[in-house]
C-alpha cells in the first residue's frame, strides 16, 4: 500500500495499517517530515512529490493494492489517485477529500475519506461526556450509535421483540456487546446497546432507550 502524505493524517493511517500486517510505502515531499517519521516509525519512507509518476513507480504503484492520497491538499490528493489507477488501473484509489460530500468524488477515486468528521465525532462524544455516543457515520445518512439504557426509560427490561422500535432502528448488540442482538436479547437497565439509527426517528428510539 502507498500513502500519499506523512502529515498527522498519513502517519497515524501508516501507523495503524501496519499494526493490521501490511506494508506500508509512505511518500513525503517534506525532508524534515521524513526524518521525524523515520525516527519514530519503521516503514518505507520515500521523499518525493507522489504526483511525480517516477516517484510513484519508486514506491512500486504497479504492484500496489492501494494508493492513498491523504495530504492536506484535496486536489493533490485526487490528482494523485488519478495518476496512480492511470499507472496501475487495478490499483484501488482513496481520496483524502475537505467536506462530507463523498458521492461526486465517485467517478474520480474508489472511495473518498473526510478524517476530520471522524475527529469532529470523537470531539462531540467526549465533550458531551453522554450515555449516547456516535460511533459511526455509515453512509452519511446512518448512524451507528452506542447507548446506555435508563432505568426509567420504557424498553427498559424488555425483551426486544417487545418493543416497537420505529422502522429505522436496528439494535446490533446484546447486553455484553459481543454478540449480535436476537429477538429474546433484554434491554437490560445499565446495560450499552449499539444501535444503527436512520436520522429522522434518532429521538423516538432514544426516548425509547434514555426516557
Amino acid at each position: 500500500m502507498i500513502i500519499a502524505g506523512g502529515g498527522r493524517v498519513g502517519f497515524e493511517t501508516a501507523a495503524l495499517l501496519d499494526t493490521r500486517g501490511h506494508d506500508i510505502t509512505v511518500v513525503e515531499p517534506d525532508g524534515d517530515r521524513c526524518d521525524a517519521m523515520a525516527d519514530e516509525y519503521v516503514v518505507t519512507i520515500i521523499h518525493g512529490d507522489a504526483s511525480d509518476p517516477d516517484i510513484l513507480r519508486q514506491a512500486d504503484v504497479e504492484g500496489s493494492d492501494v494508493v492513498a492520497g491523504l495530504t492536506g491538499l484535496p486536489g493533490l490528493n485526487l490528482a494523485i489517485c488519478m495518476e496512480a489507477e492511470e499507472m496501475n488501473p487495478a490499483v484501488r484509489t482513496v481520496a483524502r477529500i475537505a467536506a462530507r460530500d463523498q458521492e461526486r468524488y465517485e467517478r474520480f477515486v474508489d472511495e473518498a475519506v473526510f478524517p476530520e468528521g471522524a475527529s469532529a465525532r470523537v470531539a462531540a462524544n467526549e465533550i458531551e461526556g453522554s450515555d449516547v455516543r456516535t460511533l459511526a457515520d455509515v453512509t452519511g445518512t446512518l448512524d451507528i450509535m452506542e447507548v446506555r439504557v435508563e432505568e426509567e426509560a420504557s424498553a427498559a427490561g424488555k425483551a426486544l421483540r417487545s418493543v416497537r422500535f420505529p422502522a429505522g432502528t436496528l439494535v446490533i448488540s446484546d447486553d455484553d456487546g459481543e454478540r449480535i442482538a436476537r429477538p429474546e436479547t433484554t434491554l437490560t437497565p445499565g446495560k450499552r446497546y449499539v444501535v444503527a439509527i436512520e436520522p429522522d426517528v434518532a429521538d423516538e428510539v432514544t426516548n425509547l432507550l434514555r426516557g
